[in-house]
């Protein structure tokens, strides 16, 4: 087969078609490595593409490019924050002022990520506030379409269904349990199911207004989904019953506006496959490994669902990026392709983020895989 572009070897593994050979790329690229990276490179800046272009990456662009509808009125929606003085971490206190009442959140970080440390959403009745005053957002489908076809055939442009505001995660539930507290979510599935349904049918409506603005964007891949949905945190049941009813309905309506989408469930996914497969995602990720807290056994993952969707990510970045050889980080590019690999539809990508990699393991995770031939 002659070789493909980038973006076409990418698009034919998405697409269930078999590239020349296989795709290689990675996920979100932190900023804690990349300038880690630029000091070992001893340049003053380095951007995701001059990363990808550096190790010979296909290389994927992530666009995010939102705007609010015109539906709602900003007053009754203004978003403040104030530095919180801590010795460990940064902490920022969000403030949502409404006509009724001020919502609080709480984030902190440090030099590799950003966490809740405070929930928005304290009181049940609080989700009356988002359906009464949250503005929502919408695709700004030209700016979105100015910086794909800027990419051109370098790779693929991603997308995703946004979280809430402030801090939040794409799937409908998902993005509860970041609002309310996972474990406070879970609970009331029990005590109080239709709370739970009401919360996640009004964020359910503000994604569906967003992904049905997408028509018209070139994007080639949108993710939803999120971690807290794996089967790591919750049951296959519960994932049933409070998650595929309504992110099931956004994967209709992406497809009706003519976008694909990745599912995105980084932790235990074995019990999910058919699950999530029966969504009718176009792909899905990250399949995490045993040996970085996943349960993922990528041939028999290749085995139940490899001819539905495209399988995105599957390498343990954690143990063979960094402190080993690169002769062991070969080894495991090779393993992942001959267990899901077969006829295309795989394309080998970390599980989700790294923070730290050696370059000659970086380097052998490429190489090797540009040598995994169709």
């Amino acid at each position: 087969m002659n070789e493909h572009t980038s973006r076409a070897r990418l698009l034919a593994a998405i697409e269930g078609r078999t590239p020349d050979r296989l795709p290689v790329t990675t996920h979100h690229l932190m900023g804690f490595y990349l300038d880690n990276l630029r000091k070992e490179l001893g340049v003053e800046q380095l951007s995701d593409q001059q990363f990808f272009d550096y190790f010979k990456l296909d290389p994927v662009q992530w666009v995010s490019a939102y705007k609010y509808n015109t539906d709602g009125n900003p007053e009754n929606w203004r978003i403040t924050q104030e530095d919180i003085p801590n010795d460990q971490y940064k902490t920022i206190r969000y403030n949502i002022t409404t006509p009724r009442k001020t919502l609080t959140m709480v984030l902190q970080g440090n030099a590799h990520t950003d966490w809740v440390a405070e929930p928005l959403l304290k009181e049940k009745g609080d989700i009356d506030l988002i359906a009464e005053y949250a503005l929502v957002s919408i695709c700004d489908v030209a700016e979105s379409n100015r910086c794909i076809e800027g990419f051109g055939n370098r790779g693929i442009t991603r997308g995703t269904v946004p979280g809430f505001d402030i801090y939040g995660q794409p799937g409908c539930w998902q993005d509860a349990a970041v609002l309310f507290g996972v474990t406070n979510l879970i609970m009331e599935t029990f005590t109080d199911p239709e709370w739970v349904h009401a919360f996640l049918k009004i964020l359910y409506d503000r994604k569906l207004k967003f992904v049905e603005s997408m028509a018209g964007a070139k994007f080639d891949l949108v993710e939803l989904g999120g971690g807290s949905a794996s089967s790591t945190v919750i049951s296959p049941t519960m994932f049933g019953n409070f998650v595929a009813p309504y992110d099931s309905l956004l994967i209709e309506a992406a497809h009706k506006a003519e976008q694909r989408i990745v599912y995105h469930t980084c932790g235990g996914m074995m019990p999910l496959l058919e699950i999530i497969a029966d969504m009718n995602p176009d792909a899905m990720e990250t399949f995490t490994p045993p040996s970085m807290g996943g349960d993922t056994d990528l041939a028999e993952t290749k085995r139940r669902i490899g001819n539905r969707v495209c399988l995105i990510g599957g390498f343990d970045q954690f143990h063979f990026l960094k402190d080993c050889s690169p002769e062991k980080t070969r080894q495991e590019v090779r393993r992942c392709f001959e267990e899901a690999g077969e006829g295309g539809g795989l394309i080998l990508s970390p599980s989700d983020h790294f923070f730290e990699a050696d370059s000659e393991c970086l380097r052998a995770f490429v190489d090797e895989g540009r040598k995994c031939m169709y």
